[in-house]
Parts: structure tokens; sequence; C-alpha cells
């Protein structure tokens, strides 16, 4: 396997399908042994949390200037009007 320039390389299809690892999903870690040898593993995820654009909606206020939805939108705390 080759590694890119950016340091990435691609993980074979049968073994995403065999790990069960989903695009844009799935958090994968690097592990490494006793013998100093690497390897993946499927990273355990608590909960699967929503994109805050996805959720941005149920806080938004009619009266936010663009500041406050630019704040909103970056996850950053924003002012009540």
């Amino acid at each position: 396997m080759r590694v890119t320039s950016k340091g990435q390389v691609t993980i074979p299809q049968n073994v995403r399908e065999s790990m069960g690892i989903l695009p844009a999903e799935t958090e994968i870690e690097f592990l490494q042994d006793e013998n100093g040898r690497w390897y993946i593993n499927k990273a355990k995820t608590s909960k699967k949390r929503a994109s805050r654009f996805r959720t941005a909606h149920n806080t938004g206020k009619l009266t936010m200037n663009t500041n406050d939805i630019m704040a909103l939108t970056r996850g950053e705390s924003w002012p009540s009007s």
C-alpha cells in the first residue's frame, strides 16, 4: 500500500466491510502492542451525535442577527436576544 503525500492510505473494501467501517460515520484508532506492531481498531463511540448543522434549527430564533447565526453554526455560545 502506498502512502500519499498527506499521509493517507486507502483501507481496502473487504477490510472495511469485515470491520464495519462506514464512510463519514466510523472513527478508527491506532494501537501499538508491546512488540511495537501497529493495528487499526474501530473506535467505540458512546452515542451517535447529530451534526450541529442538522440541529441548529432547533435553537435558532427569528430575532438572531448574522453574527449570532454564524456563532451557532460554529458551535460557539451566543448571547440570547
